[in-house]
């Protein structure tokens, strides 16, 4: 059973920062990709960023220059370090690995940008 748990999320001001962990565990092999995704009320669940194994990038156009992917493999742990935070950016985000069992989702963490 793979098993991915999410920390660092939080209240912050707006212009402020954050930075996320997804930690998985559990019976898994090669990790492929990990990503971060986020879904606010009303909304449907988008991309927010992504990593290859070998360190390649995406990011959603809207966090570009604000947000950080990055990922220790000997940890099977990513991040998504968040700069200059917006309200816009509130919404719970999850956590998604890509392996050759499949895909799975953490729980989802929320972060909320408000003064």
């Amino acid at each position: 059973q793979v098993q991915l748990v999410e920390s660092g999320g939080g209240l912050v001001q707006p212009g402020g920062s954050l930075r996320l962990s997804c930690t998985v565990s559990g019976s898994i092999f090669i990790i492929n990709a990990m990503g971060w995704y986020r879904q606010a009320p009303g909304k449907q669940r988008e991309l927010v960023a992504e990593i290859t194994r070998g360190g390649s990038t995406n990011y959603a156009d809207s966090v570009k220059g604000r947000f950080t992917i990055s990922r220790d493999n000997a940890k099977n742990t990513v991040y998504l370090q968040m700069h200059s935070l917006k309200p816009e950016d509130t919404a719970a985000y999850f956590c998604n690995v890509q392996t050759i069992g499949g895909s799975f989702w953490g729980r989802g963490t929320q972060v909320t940008v408000s003064s």
